[in-house]
């Protein structure tokens, strides 16, 4: 009989929800209609999609006045506020730089990069070695010339979480836009841009057991922001473009389902989690723990196996059935060390030996059981044949 398969990597994409699954069928088929279109078979869509906004705007508590932007993912949204922050206030002369990290997405990296290359000034703030941005250095990096102050909420390959608050309402001390890439938190830990300094908000829905190819941008009331896309008067002239109906309204569902999930994620995916973490390093000498373990989401585990590369540690556990990741799933192929291992001060041979596991809540005790035998007796295999090892 063939093993179970179990997947320990929805930091970089989810299994589809069922309910979600199920809320899309009638829109892959009888419900087809446009609901921009004024006969019924677009009104058909017009309730679907209004409550599915309902769901968006509840699932991170913005307000009516604010706009929730669907688009396709944290990319896009990542883009259009960059690119949108740098046509509205850097390319008019008003200001000239942005602050972001060193360990941020590439959606966000790559984008300065370009942004640069403009003649955009950009600080790229160092972690520390647990993982996340101070305060005091984003009070450092401020000028009378920042435009936008660019953070993600969590780390996508260590979990560790940033003081989100505390540096947006440095941001609003300072009249500074702020933007938070959330995509790793929702449905992790509790979101809300209620009462918070929060500018622009953006995640994918395809990490909380949406489908792939939708998302949204949250931009706080009474802030401009022009859009990326340019074409018809779909969400509010902010993104143009025919609405994924069917998309849109799973996303709602899986909104729905990463609210009412949060205590489960936040104590029995935690307790697994924890669970699985601990055996490890208490089983296997030279086992280590990357990040700041009691300020990280609840789901994700980064470990060293030292002395033993973790694409090799990846191999074996796929011959097991078994999935993780050594990191972000958009550097895969890339042969360097991971830049968010080295910017926590881990030198490149440790880097190559970190792999990620990340549960959702559909992991289950006997698969987290199974799991640790399975890694267990990988690291045990490979260090085994290692030339290189030496415990201790």
């Amino acid at each position: 009989m063939e093993q179970k398969r179990i997947y320990l990597d929805n930091n970089a994409t989810t299994q589809l929800a069922p309910e979600a699954r199920e809320a899309m069928l009638p829109f892959l088929s009888e419900k087809y209609g446009n609901p921009n279109s004024i006969h019924r078979f677009g009104s058909e869509a017009r309730a679907p999609l209004s409550d599915a906004y309902d769901k968006l705007y509840d699932l991170i508590e913005a307000s009516d006045q604010d706009n929730v932007v669907i688009n396709s993912c944290a990319t896009e949204g990542n883009n259009t506020v960059l690119q949108g922050v740098y046509h509205t206030l850097i390319r008019t002369g008003q200001k000239d730089h942005i602050i972001t990290s060193n360990v941020e997405h590439p959606s966000v990296l790559n984008v300065c990069q370009y942004l640069e290359t403009l003649g955009v000034k950009v600080t790229y703030l160092p972690v520390t070695h647990d993982g996340f941005v101070t305060p005091e250095g984003v009070k450092e990096a401020l000028t009378a010339r920042t435009a936008l102050i660019s953070l993600m909420w969590a780390n996508n390959e260590t979990g560790v979480i940033f003081p989100i608050d505390e540096i947006a309402c440095i941001a609003r001390e300072k009249g500074v836009l702020f933007h938070t890439d959330a995509t790793q938190v929702i449905g992790k830990i509790p979101v809300s841009v209620k009462e918070k300094s929060i500018d622009f908000l953006t995640y994918s829905g395809h990490k909380f057991h949406a489908p792939k190819g939708i998302g949204a941008l949250y931009i706080r009331s009474g802030v401009n922001l022009p859009p990326l896309l340019y074409g018809g008067e779909q969400m509010g002239g902010l993104r143009g473009g025919t609405l994924n109906m069917a998309s849109i309204v799973a996303l709602g569902v899986a909104a729905r389902l990463a609210k009412e999930g949060l205590s489960d994620e936040l104590t029995r995916v935690k307790a697994l989690r924890d669970h699985f973490e601990n055996t490890l390093v208490a089983s296997l000498p030279d086992t280590f723990v990357n990040g700041k373990r009691d300020a990280r989401t609840p789901n994700t585990s980064s470990l060293i196996f030292k002395g033993v590369e973790g694409e090799a540690i990846l191999w074996d556990l796929n011959e097991n059935n078994m999935a993780a990741s050594t990191g972000s799933a958009c550097a895969t192929g890339s042969e360097k060390a991971s830049y968010v291992l080295t910017a926590l001060g881990i030198e490149a041979a440790l880097a190559h030996s970190a792999v990620r596991f990340s549960l959702s809540r559909y992991n289950t005790a006997p698969e987290i059981e199974e799991a640790i035998l399975i890694v267990k007796k990988t690291i045990e295999r490979l260090r085994s044949i290692s030339t290189s090892y030496k415990a201790g």
